[in-house]
C-alpha cells in the first residue's frame, strides 16, 4: 500500500486530470461536472442520475459511486495510476465506459 502522502498527491492529480477531461466533454455530453471539498460529482441534464468520485485515504483508494454500483480503484504501481483490480481499468477510461453506458453514447469521449 502506498502511504498517505503518496495517496494524497497522485489522488489528487488523478482527480484533477478527470475533471478537466470532463469539462472537455461536457458540452457535447449532457453532463457537468462540478467538484466541492475534494469530491468530484457529474451532474446529468436529464437528472438521471449522479456519479461521485472521491478519494479514500484510510484504505488509498478511489471511489466511484455510479449506476447503482460503488467501484474502488486501487493504486497500480506497474502503470502508476489508479485502476479498477476486476477489469484493469483507469480512471479516465472507466469514467469514459460508464459515460457511455448511462448516456447510451458511444461518441462520449475523455481522451
Amino acid at each position: 500500500m502506498i502511504d498517505e502522502i503518496t495517496f494524497r498527491r497522485e489522488s489528487d492529480n488523478a482527480l484533477e486530470a478527470l475533471k478537466q477531461a470532463l469539462i472537455k466533454a461536457e458540452e457535447e455530453g449532457g453532463f457537468e461536472a462540478e467538484e466541492k471539498n475534494g469530491v468530484l460529482n457529474v451532474l446529468f441534464e436529464d437528472d438521471s442520475a449522479k456519479f461521485v468520485f472521491t478519494p479514500n485515504t484510510p484504505v488509498r483508494q478511489v471511489w466511484i459511486s455510479a449506476q447503482s454500483t460503488s467501484f474502488k480503484l486501487e493504486w497500480n504501481e506497474p502503470q502508476q495510476a489508479f485502476t479498477l483490480p476486476k477489469t484493469g481499468e483507469g480512471l479516465i477510461n472507466l469514467t469514459e465506459r460508464l459515460l457511455r453506458e448511462h448516456l447510451n453514447d458511444a461518441s462520449i469521449s475523455l481522451s
